[in-house]
């Protein structure tokens, strides 16, 4: 029966259903009407009605009957053709439909199969061309595999977090002749995809090389690259050159964003050790040559002034001379012939900022040393060629030597250049230091702490081609050592326009005192009705053991960065890991990286607290749910007796007036609707980072909103569902 017929008959049928009841109830008003006609109904129903109720209900039982036969085909064949579709789909492609039911069923059962077919037949097609495309980069790759096998240098490809991506025969040998212990027993490896590049080398060290490279991107340089030496665990001497693998991005004008860095490697150990033969032959020939110069000069004064000596004195002086004379040529040929195919070891040197290497360096003695630090006169333009881990190196131990043996409790920088030398100052006030005293801190090894170096400060100084000094001032009543260093022209300086440097926004940073000038002495010492722009922030982050604070968490690392004339000072930093005396959890560790072995040895939440409190204070409190780090801080204030009393703002809360719309609202997806490269991710200080650009970028959001001061953002935020979450 074709489809049409069936929907009619389904119709009438139901009619029939409907209207029965209808046409029985019009045929009783109709008797009901008419007396006579009535009593002739009633006496005709009444003995024939059970019989009417039977034929009814038999009548809508062949009614449902009917309807069920008609329909059951389509109820049934649907669901079950939709089952097979869903397996022909998921695990079994070569499934079809079967043609049965109905002939609308199979003809639906036909279609879905044709479709199958050429779902097939391009899914066949898809896979030929993968399979063609994937041997094509197999071969491209065998190529890249060969010709890196073929270089002289190990090159190992890592992303941001440090893992190895890529690496060739010649790194797998080095850093497997590295390797001492479990490691270099069969099958074991420092080396593999996956594995962390900070078990080999200095953590430090590459994020220092990394952050030279991105100050170069955003200054525009056509060659982006860092070099430097670092030493392996075993005391091994690498020299590396990093280059930065740059996202490609369709807007020209977007900052180029590294996603990841080339290090090719060399193992220098071999040649440092040649060199340091080679120092100490020249030294013995130099000392050795003196005697014998001397003996030879005695030999030759004696026959001058003594003209009628008899022969056989004079034959005695002839045979010293040409014993000594002998003696320094076999010296001299012995040296040449054991050095003759050595090459000279060469640092490599680059020209960088020299606010940047004093900013780093500060960082490090306050890290390292608790040392702190003040910068004096430094000059923003300058630019130094060095090796500039080696040169922080050397200011740290000079820094830790001062503390340790002198006790001294600052120590300020300054820097400035006379001519095309460049000088690095270190001053302090108390006790000075004699001649002697630095004769002999320049041939130590440069060893801070549990940090060691195969380099003295002499071999640093020396390879630079300076000079360190020892001076005082009696006038201002300190000393100070001057590292004196060769100036470098400004890298790309012809390409770039002295004027647009000096305005554009990757001139270099520095802390402008003048800003504190104008400040509210009471409370919290800020003006809530002061505009957005005019402030001074604090952005901050914590890593925690968890994210219950009432519940026992504690803080283990805390890092904040200050924003001052609308500018994110990256010199003007609080980084500090805190131990917790607590174990951390391990879903946490997943999460920041940071090991209990890391916290071991660290300063209590009382001292690091104290010292943020001291950082941020007369400042806005800026961080991304805000609410959560504070209520750390809190839980805190009365047994450490510190309380933060300054207006905090939350990136979390602004982003929600901003962009009230948007489903999400955490950090990173704020820095992606932004633009902003998030580089760091899970740590404290990089966080902060991140979330210092964010709040930047929304300043001027807000303004177009209307809202320009502190007092209605704090007001705005206030009025955001976020702002009802408790911790």
């Amino acid at each position: 029966m074709k489809a049409r017929f069936r929907f009619a008959l389904a119709v009438g049928v139901l009619g029939l259903l409907m209207t029965g009841p209808f046409l029985l109830a019009a045929l009783l008003l109709y008797a009901e009407a008419r007396d006579v006609e009535r009593a002739v109904f009633a006496g005709f129903l009444v003995p024939r009605l059970p019989l009417v109720v039977v034929v009814a209900v038999m009548g809508l039982i062949a009614g449902m009957v009917a309807l069920r036969g008609l329909f059951r085909p389509y109820v049934q064949g649907l669901p079950r053709m939709a089952e097979t579709l869903r397996l022909m789909l998921g695990a079994n492609r070569n499934f079809r439909v079967a043609l049965e039911g109905p002939p609308e069923v199979r003809d639906l059962a036909r279609a879905t199969n044709d479709l199958a077919q050429q779902r097939d037949e391009l899914l066949l097609d898809v896979e030929t061309r993968i399979r063609q495309a994937k041997a094509t980069v197999e071969e491209e790759k065998n190529r890249l595999a060969a010709l890196m096998s073929e270089l002289a240098l190990g090159v190992v490809v890592c992303n941001l977090d440090g893992r190895i991506l890529l690496y060739n025969s010649r790194a797998r040998l080095q850093f497997k002749a590295l390797a001492q212990g479990p490691t270099s027993m069969s099958g074991g490896a420092l080396i593999g995809l996956g594995r962390s590049i900070f078990s080999i080398l200095e953590r430090g060290q590459i994020t220092h090389a990394l952050e030279n490279i991105q100050q170069r991107l955003r200054r525009g340089s056509a060659e982006p690259t860092a070099n430097f030496i670092t030493s392996t665990r075993t005391g091994q001497l690498l020299r590396a050159q990093m280059a930065p693998v740059i996202a490609p991005t369709a807007e020209a004008e977007r900052e180029p964003q590294v996603t990841g860095y080339v290090l090719t490697i060399e193992n220098i150990t071999r040649s440092f050790e040649r060199e340091a033969e080679r120092d100490q032959a020249l030294q013995s020939l130099t000392d050795g040559s003196r005697a014998a110069l001397a003996n030879i000069r005695a030999a030759v004064e004696t026959l001058i002034d003594s003209p009628e000596m008899e022969a056989d004195y004079r034959e005695r002086f002839m045979r010293v001379i040409a014993d000594e004379t002998s003696a320094m040529s076999g010296r001299l040929e012995a040296t040449m012939s054991r050095f003759a195919d050595a090459l000279k070891t060469r640092w490599p040197l680059e020209d960088v900022l020299g606010i940047d290497i004093l900013a780093a360096a500060a960082r490090r003695i306050e890290d390292r040393l608790q040392l702190p630090i003040k910068n004096e006169d430094q000059d923003a333009t300058l630019w130094m060629r060095v090796d500039s881990f080696a040169l922080i190196q050397a200011i740290t131990f000079l820094a830790s030597r001062l503390r340790d043996d002198y006790a001294i409790r600052e120590l300020r920088l300054r820097l400035c250049a006379e001519g095309n030398m460049v000088f690095v100052d270190l001053i302090w006030s108390g006790t000075p230091v004699s001649s002697e005293t630095l004769y002999a801190w320049e041939l130590e090894p440069m060893n801070v702490g549990a940090e060691t170096s195969p380099l003295t400060l002499r071999d640093v100084i020396e390879r630079h081609g300076g000079e360190i000094w020892y001076q005082r001032d009696k006038a201002a009543h300190n000393a100070f050592f001057r590292i004196v260093l060769p100036a470098a022209v400004m890298p790309d300086a012809q390409a770039m326009d002295p004027a647009q440097h000096l305005h554009s926004d990757s001139r270099p940073e520095y802390y402008d005192f003048d800003l504190f000038a104008a400040r509210d002495a009471e409370g919290s010492g800020i003006d809530p009705d002061r505009r957005l722009t005019d402030l001074v922030y604090s952005v901050f982050d914590t890593e925690t053991t968890g994210l219950e604070p009432s519940n026992g968490d504690e803080i283990i690392q805390m890092g904040a960065v200050r924003i001052v004339n609308n500018r994110l000072l990256r010199q003007e930093i609080f980084d500090q890991l805190v131990d917790p005396v607590i174990p951390l959890k391990p879903e946490g560790m997943l999460i920041h990286g940071i090991t209990e072995a890391m916290l071991n040895g660290q300063p209590r939440l009382d001292v690091v607290l104290s010292a943020f409190h001291e950082f941020c204070a007369e400042t806005v409190l800026v961080a991304h749910n805000a609410a959560f780090d504070m209520r750390f801080l809190q839980l805190k204030e009365d047994s450490l007796g510190v309380r933060f009393t300054q207006p905090v703002l939350d990136t979390l809360l602004l982003s929600a007036v901003i962009h009230p719309n948007q489903e999400s609202h955490s950090l990173e997806s704020i820095a992606e609707r932004f633009g902003i490269n998030v580089i760091g991710r899970h740590t404290a200080l990089g966080d902060a980072y991140v979330t210092g650009e964010v709040f930047l970028k929304m300043i001027p959001l807000l303004a177009d909103m209307g809202i320009l001061t502190l007092r209605q953002a704090l007001d705005a935020a206030q009025e955001t569902w976020f702002a009802r979450v408790k911790y």
